[in-house]
């Protein structure tokens, strides 16, 4: 049995992102794992300073909430990166709270991938929902995840959805008219097909 935590970077609280989370979960629970969601939305996480003081062993000088969600990182085998595509990439909430890892890095001697430093050891995967649904809609997202998530912190990657055509910016959400909600119910239910 796995530990997933779904950390939603923003979106509608009945909205695409938010409804393909839940039938994510519904697929995880029914393959027998836990799984716990972190709706950014209600945390203060400010992103990181660049102060630098976690690199002399002093505590992150922000007082906000990310301290409250360094047990629940603890925690997780897996983190699933979820939200909507603002601007073409990930939204605000999701990489700052992405940049805080920062501060709970360990000093590393001898860095793989020419990293500074160590990271939680974890699993990973990527969610988006957007309007747009162009063959280079998630390009800058994927980049970001890729990059950031995979290649320099080091975790591992279990997959991504990347639901597109999710209806109008302006209008109600439209996921429901799309096969994204299947996708994320499968996705939630094999995400560890293979250690089953």
């Amino acid at each position: 049995m796995k530990k997933i935590l779904i950390v939603k970077g923003g979106g509608r609280a009945r909205g695409n992102t938010a409804q393909l989370i839940e039938n994510f979960t519904k697929g995880v629970k029914e393959a027998g794992h836990e799984a716990a969601t972190v709706d950014l939305v209600k945390y203060k996480v400010n992103g990181c300073l660049g102060c630098n003081a976690c690199r002399y062993g002093k505590p992150c000088v922000q007082k906000d909430d990310f301290t409250l969600l360094i047990p629940k990182i603890e925690w997780a085998d897996c983190i699933v990166f979820a939200g909507p595509l603002y601007f073409w990439t990930i939204p605000a909430r999701l990489k700052a709270f992405i940049e805080r890892f920062y501060c709970i890095a360990q000093e590393d001697f001898n860095p793989p991938k020419g990293r500074y430093e160590k990271y939680p050891d974890k699993d990973c995967a990527l969610m988006m929902t957007a309007a747009d649904d162009l063959f280079w809609t998630f390009n800058q997202a994927v980049s970001y995840y890729d990059f950031a998530i995979v290649n320099y912190l080091g975790f591992r990657d279990r997959g991504r959805l990347l639901a597109g055509g999710c209806g109008d910016t302006n209008g109600s959400p439209a996921i429901d008219k799309t096969g994204h909600l299947e996708e994320a119910y499968q996705f939630g239910k094999n995400i560890y097909y293979e250690e089953q």
